[in-house]
């Protein structure tokens, strides 16, 4: 979920290329006629494709499509506080997705050989050029920045403004006390659960004897790493250039992947994990289910007001 002085990016997907959470489990509903949201749809499986499968942690973490719309009513609640203020406001556009589009794309490493072949362990380049071209041009909120009268309004620096008293913590807190939340206890909740469940994945017996096939299938064809996302984090990678060696280096890596089915072993291992935290969390859990719903009731009410 953004928050109201930020970058503005997809929620789940800005989640995923940071490793944290954050999925894309299509483009569902904010909710339903009694406004209750439900459980997020499943992607189309395909055993050969991480990018569509899915962790036990997603149940419990709004939709892209809940978490675009909150997004939405929340600057609909913004802009009409800043109206009432003598202030015309406008939220900076999404930032375009680049990267992964669910939090198992890229969670384990590449697997696109088409991609690789042509950029290795970057974004497809149009993705990259269309991202870079709107932070270029400033992906930040009007008033995000700078002690103006429209950033005093949005964060409540002050107290007044044109005549008329500003919310307790501006526009951007009344907005966010009106729909109940912000979003930042799902974000966080899930976050601590799956970074967790990934790190400790990585210790996994299994996990530990796929990465050592792993390591001396690479070592066979010339490159020295001994985890697969050490390959894609190579300091020699990191140039927005894609040099020959990137490239040879990532087709090697998925060959090696495929052969010793790198990624099914590690999710496996990830899913067990995140699933023994949630069976330890679950009151917590259900809780912020029960906040997360409460909260896209009354988002959808926001939009159908606005409609």
């Amino acid at each position: 979920m953004r928050q109201a002085l930020r970058v503005r990016s997809r929620g789940r997907a800005a989640l995923a290329a940071a490793l944290v959470l954050g999925a894309a489990t299509g483009c569902s509903s904010v909710g339903h006629e009694d406004g209750a949201s439900q459980p997020p749809s499943a992607r189309s499986f395909d055993a050969a494709d991480p990018a569509t499968w899915t962790l036990p942690i997603e149940a419990y973490i709004p939709s892209d499509g809940q978490d675009e719309q909150a997004s939405k009513a929340k600057d609909l609640l913004i802009a009409d506080c800043m109206k009432n203020l003598g202030l015309d406001w406008r939220p900076a556009p999404d930032l375009p997705v680049v990267g992964p589009k669910t939090l198992t794309d890229w969670r384990y490493g590449i697997h696109d050989v088409t991609l690789s072949k042509k950029r290795g362990y970057k974004p497809d380049a149009a993705e990259q050029a269309a991202y870079d071209r709107v932070m270029q041009a400033g992906a930040l909120d009007e008033g995000a920045e700078g002690d103006g009268a429209t950033g005093a309004a949005l964060r409540g620096s002050t107290s007044e403004i044109n005549g008329k008293a500003v919310p307790k913590g501006g526009c951007a807190g009344k907005a966010g006390d009106e729909l109940g939340s912000d979003g930042t206890e799902f974000a966080e909740a899930a976050q601590r659960i799956g970074n967790d469940a990934f790190v400790r994945s990585k210790q996994a017996p299994e996990v530990v004897a796929v990465f050592r096939k792993w390591s001396s299938c690479m070592k066979d064809q010339g490159y020295s790493y001994k985890e697969p996302l050490d390959a894609s984090d190579d300091p020699r990678f990191s140039s927005p250039d894609v040099s020959k060696l990137e490239i040879s280096t990532a087709l090697a890596d998925l060959e090696c992947r495929k052969r010793h089915d790198v990624a099914r072993i590690w999710f496996e291992a990830e899913s067990a994990l995140q699933q023994q935290a949630i069976e330890k969390n679950a009151e917590n859990l259900d809780r912020i289910k029960k906040n997360r719903d409460a909260m896209v009731k009354k988002v959808s009410a926001v939009l159908a007001g606005k409609a």
